[in-house]
């Protein structure tokens, strides 16, 4: 089969590698149909998650038939289509009767990290049973790749940590897919204003036609002091991080509200400064979280009922062989107005 293998930062190549094939009889093997491409992909290129080996099949995200099932799989059968968790879970260990599947024992976040991944033309799924979920009939397969990973990550690490009640002022740093998704969900809550920062101003637009209610372009430096104006110096009740940088969580810091909470989503590669010298005396909140994807059958039947429609994140469709024009076009996010990426494997 065609993937794509990560060969160190910098470094990735569309080529030929062998099949997957069945190792636990807890295991199925999935034939994808379409996977997209995740901002932790461009980190993982970056170098920032340096336990990522050189070899690695990447992606974490798609939907697919089922081609091939251990004999322990109960839940599925060939020709099933499935959506494809970015979180494997044996739904057996100690983290997983928590509903902390990212931390499972024998699995959690390794498609794409310490197992081979999506972004190619089949892959092997362990705990098939707990890690896929089935698609309705009838169901738009774009949409339901936002399932794998952005929609649930955007709601539980974003608002669901930050705890968004309503009538708060939230802010959500990074307009990117995973802070789109943020945006999205946190309306389940009803927030009297969500103030969305970015130095993109195309996804500054489309986070208004998503529902923000205030954008700021914080490529002035003038941020922090928008916010304070907007909310007559209070701050907000929850800043999200939806980037991964030390600039960004550091900006969340200065503008949340004494009593808010910082929820951070992004894929930090390098240290923050904690600025526990203002921070100290405001009863702040400060959360860290791997998606657990524990939502993901509620938030499935929201988007069947069109209370949410995540396919509006998709900006560039290509086929599975054009991985590599899409990785340019993902990369280049600003300059090519693109949010989330499509690839079907055709």
């Amino acid at each position: 089969m065609k993937a794509l293998v990560y060969h160190g930062p910098g470094q990735k190549a569309w080529e030929e590698k062998p099949n997957p094939i069945i190792k636990e009889p807890t295991d199925a093997i999935v034939k994808i149909l379409k996977t997209t491409i995740c901002g932790t992909d461009l980190h993982i290129m970056k170098g920032d998650l340096p336990e990522i080996t050189s070899g690695r099949i990447i992606g974490h995200e798609g939907v697919g038939i089922v081609e091939e099932m251990g004999s322990s799989v109960s839940s599925f059968k060939k020709g099933d289509h499935v959506i494809i968790s970015c979180i494997t879970s044996c739904g057996k260990c100690e983290y997983c009767k928590k509903g902390m599947y990212s931390h499972c024992t024998d699995g959690g976040w390794i498609l794409g990290n310490l197992i081979d991944g999506t972004q190619a033309e089949y892959v092997r799924i362990p705990h098939a049973d707990n890690s896929l979920y089935p698609i309705p009939a009838g169901a738009d397969e774009e949409a339901l790749v936002m399932l794998s990973d952005i929609l649930p990550t955007g709601f539980e690490c974003g608002v669901l940590n930050g705890q968004v009640k309503p009538g708060d002022v939230i802010a959500i740093i990074g307009a990117g897919p995973v802070g789109m998704a943020a945006l999205l969900t946190s309306q389940f809550y009803t927030p009297a204003e969500i103030i969305v920062i970015d130095m993109d101003d195309n996804r500054l637009a489309v986070a208004k036609t998503f529902g923000a209610t205030h954008t700021i372009n914080s490529s002035d430096g003038k941020a922090v002091e928008q916010v304070k104006k907007l909310t007559n110096g209070r701050g907000v009740d929850v800043a999200i991080e939806a980037v991964g940088i030390s600039a960004t969580f550091e900006m969340c810091e200065e503008i949340i509200g004494a009593g808010g909470h910082i929820a951070n989503i992004g894929v930090h590669g390098k240290s923050v400064t904690l600025h526990m010298e203002t921070l100290w005396s405001k009863n702040i909140t400060i959360t860290t979280r791997l998606v657990d994807t524990v939502t993901t059958p509620m938030l499935l039947k929201t988007v069947q009922s069109k209370k949410i429609e995540p396919k509006k994140l998709i900006t560039h469709r290509f086929k599975l062989s054009q991985i590599m024009e899409a990785y340019d076009t993902f990369g280049n996010a600003a300059k090519e107005k693109a949010l989330k990426v499509i690839l079907t494997n055709e």
